[in-house]
């Protein structure tokens, strides 16, 4: 970032800091100087009035003027092509230096006598601005010829160069730069109020109008001109110069000056095509299709706010009538779409990426006084808005907490009065504690150890006393840290339970995925370049990984192999997530004397308790998997809080024939489902209860899961718990089976007696008969 001392100067009082004092305050207070060059102009250098301008009589390239110096009229021989627009000029005269070898002498130039020479910037020590000589207007002061042109300390200028660190996006303009020095000078801030002079304009709400379609997340601000001799005045080019954003377009210049000094991002359309005097307005058309917000006027695409610009709407400085736009959109919400939609963007977007000036009212005033105090145009008498109101982030502090951090005692007013000065609004209050309410501009404003970096920077780090070091850290559990210990238990688990950790890629063999019915990722979005062919896509399951795992340990001679792993697989979106994979293969227990030295394989109930051990409580349904993995007979959905998150199967037999594998067992789950919930604690009953077995006749067809679902609906507030306990079959019951429910009635009230016990069991035989044609066996 790149300031002028005179531009800060237009709002902070400078005149009695020096630029020792401005370096020092700007590196105590965090923004890091990292160079600073005064300018100064050399003696003998006056203003000069050109009287008059004729073509050199033997060259065409050089014109012969008189110009008034202010001790007499001197003839000057000058070859710039624009001294023949020029009025006051800057004239080096008799004696003056411009360098160590360049000293100004009479001279004959073609014949003719030269007395002095007419400047260009550049000349001066100045940056270049491009055009010939410098032509001097009032922007710098009032012009008295003969005047020293080193006493306008607007050209004798000194530059800063601030490094700025990517959270202090306030600081990318003049303005900002400003703000917080008065904050480290206690120099308070100069307000811009300007009214406009023109009492005679139309106003802008007769010509145009705002359409807003859906959330529009953005606040918006616009204002219109129609453009007449426009011009950069010397001071605005030498300012945008200093700082190279000096452009040849003169309505571009004026932008680039605004966005600088205010920091308010301001844009400019072309709307020299709409006919208002037949009564046609300028409609802006705003509307939000998710990746960003876009604005039309008229039905024409113009942009997208904070990101680009269509360059077909750019207005210049030919454009006769010209619509203002000042807009500001959360910087995070910026650079998340234009991230995820991969957006193109244009040299703004640096701007609002880290954080605008979202006071757009700051920036339009600003405008209107530039254009009434430096051009001829003419603009239209106030502004059309939308403003998208947020809510103000508040931050509770304690001046005790806050000296903690610092290491040094810091009483509540220099708190309030720091804060205050850096634009916090503090609350009123008696109490240690206290609300902080942190300003639009400061959106990396997070927390107290954000809020005393900021007092300590003003403060000044080399007045603080030093001390041994103090932690104090916030309370930094978060839905990231709770991952991570879900993902710690679960592991600690399975290997309580005997299971390995393994660990793979996250490829996989596409052959495989496709042999075996598992999705596959689109084309489009499939790796280019595998690492091998056994890993040339992005894996959908990770049981093709644990299956490969598993037949290398029972090559390895291994009788009993059991692996787990966490970790990420994807659809063929190519979208993310995680997964717990289990394989039990082989024996399912070592051999010792008590199986004689022949253990039985792993089989469908130990692998479910192994299961149940590891993630807990969990209900199997009929499996509705389409992979091949699975067995016809031996696999079950596993349902958590009545959702399907997962499977477990026997492994397909002509599959384990595929990998060499003995009996096998493999489960796969969504993560997610198994990150442990907020449960609210219940009272234990401290009366006795009751278990009661209820033997069912229905339909062999229907699962336990739907009667279930059907008993829990009722909601009986006696029943505790309820659960199958045996299933039976045979050719006398023919389509029909007998399922045995037990229940367990428990009041937390008082001891049962056989109408509550019979009131309950009637409710669920009722209930089971009128939906499944239940009847007591």
């Amino acid at each position: 970032m790149i300031v002028t001392k005179s531009w800060l100067n237009n709002f902070i009082d400078l005149s009695e800091v020096s630029n020792e004092t401005l370096y020092k305050t700007l590196n105590s207070i965090g923004l890091e100087v990292d160079s600073i060059t005064t300018h100064t102009i050399p003696e003998k250098i006056v203003i000069g009035k050109v009287l008059s301008c004729e073509k050199h009589p033997d060259a065409d390239k050089l014109n012969v003027c008189q110009i008034d110096i202010g001790s007499g009229v001197r003839q000057i021989v000058c070859g710039a092509a624009n001294v023949v627009d020029a009025q006051y000029v800057a004239v080096a005269t008799i004696g003056a230096k411009l360098s160590e070898d360049f000293e100004i002498k009479h001279a004959k130039l073609r014949g003719v006598e030269s007395e002095g020479m007419v400047c260009s910037a550049s000349e001066l020590g100045l940056p270049d601005l491009g055009n010939g000589i410098m032509i001097l207007d009032e922007s710098i002061g009032e012009l008295v010829i003969g005047k020293n042109l080193n006493e306008y300390t607007k050209l004798a200028d000194t530059v800063i160069e601030i490094e700025l660190t990517a959270n202090r996006g306030d600081c990318l303009s003049v303005y900002g730069v400003a703000r917080d020095l008065s904050a480290g000078l206690n120099i308070p801030l100069k307000k811009l109020d300007y009214e406009s002079q023109n009492l005679n304009k139309i106003g802008l709400a007769r010509v145009a109008k705002i359409v807003a379609d859906g959330n529009i997340d953005a606040s918006l601000q616009y204002a219109m001109a129609n453009m007449e001799e426009l011009h950069t005045s010397l001071l605005f080019s030498l300012r945008l110069a200093f700082v190279d954003e000096l452009k040849s377009n003169a309505l571009e210049n004026i932008l680039k000056y605004i966005t600088h000094a205010t920091g308010v991002i301001l844009r400019a359309y072309n709307v020299s095509h709409i006919n208002l005097e037949s009564e046609e307005k300028v409609v802006v058309n705003l509307s939000n299709n998710k990746e960003s917000i876009h604005v039309s006027i008229n039905n024409k695409a113009c942009s997208q706010v904070g990101i680009n610009q269509e360059e077909s709407s750019k207005a210049d400085e030919k454009s006769s009538q010209v619509l203002f736009e000042a807009s500001y959109m959360h910087p995070t919400q910026l650079v998340d779409s234009v991230s995820e939609y991969k957006l193109e963007t244009d040299e703004l977007y640096y701007n609002t990426s880290r954080g605008s000036e979202p006071e757009l009212c700051f920036g339009i005033d600003y405008l209107t006084y530039l254009f009434e105090s430096y051009s001829q145009c003419k603009l239209y008498d106030g502004a059309i808005s939308l403003h998208k109101e947020r809510e103000s982030k508040i931050i509770t502090i304690g001046t005790e907490e806050v000296s903690q951090l610092v290491g040094n005692k810091i009483e509540k007013t220099q708190v309030t009065n720091i804060l205050t000065s850096l634009g916090f609004k503090v609350q009123n209050s008696v109490q240690e504690n206290f609300g902080v309410t942190v300003p639009n501009f400061r959106h990396d404003i997070e927390n107290i150890q954000d809020i005393t970096e900021e007092i300590v920077r003003i403060l000044g780090i080399d007045s603080i006393e030093e001390k041994p070091l103090y932690f104090k850290e916030a309370q930094q559990t978060n839905a990231t840290t709770h991952r991570y210990y879900a993902k710690k238990e679960l592991r600690l688990r399975a290997i309580a339970a005997g299971f390995d950790e393994n660990i793979s890629f996250a490829f996989s063999d596409k052959l495989l995925l496709d042999k075996y019915n598992f999705p596959l990722l689109k084309e489009e979005l499939d790796i280019i370049n595998p690492i091998t062919a056994d890993f040339n896509t992005l894996r959908t399951t990770v049981s093709i990984n644990l299956l490969q795992a598993a037949q290398r340990n029972i090559n390895y001679s291994q009788r009993s192999t059991a692996l787990f792993e966490i970790g990420t697989v994807f659809d063929e979106n190519r979208k993310e997530k995680e997964v717990l994979s289990l394989i039990y293969s082989g024996q399912k227990e070592s051999e010792y004397v008590g199986n004689s030295g022949k253990p039985l394989s792993i089989d469908f109930d130990t692998f479910v308790k192994k299961l149940s051990a590891i993630i807990g409580n969990f209900e199997l349904r009929t499996s509705i998997q389409t992979n091949a993995l699975v067995h016809p007979y031996q696999s079950a959905d596993i349902i958590i809080n009545n959702q399907a998150c997962g499977y477990l199967t026997k492994l397909h037999p002509t599959v384990a024939d595929d990998f060499d594998l003995p009996e096998t067992f493999i489960a796969e789950i969504e993560f997610d489902a198994l990150i442990p919930k907020h449960i609210n604690a219940h009272a234990i009953s401290k009366f006795q209860g009751v278990y009661k077995d209820l033997s069912l006749v229905l339909d062999k067809n229907i699962p336990y899961s739907k009667l279930s679902t059907t008993i829990k609906s009722l909601d009986l507030p006696l029943l505790a718990k309820y659960y199958p306990i045996d299933v039976y079959e045979d050719e006398s019951l023919g389509n029909e089976k007998s399922l045995t429910l037990r229940l367990f009635i428990q009041s937390l009230e008082k001891t049962l007696d056989d109408s509550d016990i019979d009131s309950t069991v009637h409710t669920i035989i009722e209930n089971l008969t009128t939906e499944y044609g239940a009847t007591l066996r």
